[in-house]
C-alpha cells in the first residue's frame, strides 16, 4: 500500500477507533476483549482497504464487521485465550470507574448477546429498526422482538437503580 492508503486508514483508526471500542464494550462488557475485537475489525479492514475504503455505508459496514467479530467469540469458546496467572495493575485508558455505567454494564452482560447486540445498536448507536436489522442480517421484526425482550430482561435487573423507569417513562 503506498502513503496515501497508510494515510487514510490511520485517519479511520484514529476517528472510529475509540466510538468502536465503547460499542464492543457494551456488547461484550469487557474492555480488553473490546479491544481485541476493535483490533481484528481494523485488521481485517486493512487487508482489503482499497476495495471497500469508498463505500457509501462505511459506518455500517464498520458496526456489521465488530458484530460478527463479537458473535465469533461467543460460538469459538475453545479458541479463546487463556488468562494468564499475573495481570499487572494497570487498568485501560477510560475505564474510571462509574457506578451507574457499571450497573448498566451488569445487566447488559446478563441478557443473551443478540438481545444485547439489538439494545445497543438501536439505543447506543441510535439506529433505526431497519438499519438494525441490515446489520444484523435479520428482519425488522426480530430485532423489535428483541429489542422488547432484552428491555423486557433488563426490567428486573435495573430495579432499584438509577435507571428504573419511572411512572413518566411507561
Amino acid at each position: 500500500m503506498d502513503r496515501s492508503y497508510e494515510a487514510e486508514f490511520a485517519e479511520l483508526v484514529a476517528a472510529k477507533g475509540a466510538a468502536l471500542r465503547r460499542t464492543a464494550y457494551l456488547m461484550c462488557g469487557d474492555w480488553h476483549l473490546a479491544e481485541d475485537l476493535v483490533q481484528g475489525v481494523f485488521v481485517k479492514i486493512h487487508l482489503h482497504w482499497r476495495r471497500i475504503r469508498r463505500q457509501d455505508s462505511f459506518d455500517a459496514y464498520l458496526r456489521t464487521t465488530l458484530f460478527h467479530a463479537y458473535l465469533d467469540t461467543r460460538r469459538a469458546k475453545w479458541r479463546r485465550e487463556t488468562p494468564a496467572e499475573y495481570l499487572p495493575d494497570l487498568e485501560a485508558p477510560g475505564t474510571e470507574p462509574n457506578d451507574d455505567r457499571d450497573v448498566l454494564v451488569a445487566a447488559l452482560r446478563r441478557i443473551p448477546p443478540r438481545q444485547r447486540a439489538v439494545l445497543v445498536l438501536r439505543y447506543w448507536e441510535d439506529l433505526s429498526v431497519e438499519e438494525t436489522a441490515g446489520l444484523l442480517g435479520c428482519a425488522a421484526g426480530t430485532v423489535k422482538s428483541q429489542a422488547s425482550k432484552g428491555l423486557a430482561a433488563l426490567r428486573p435487573l435495573l430495579a432499584g437503580t438509577v435507571f428504573e423507569p419511572t411512572n413518566a417513562d411507561c
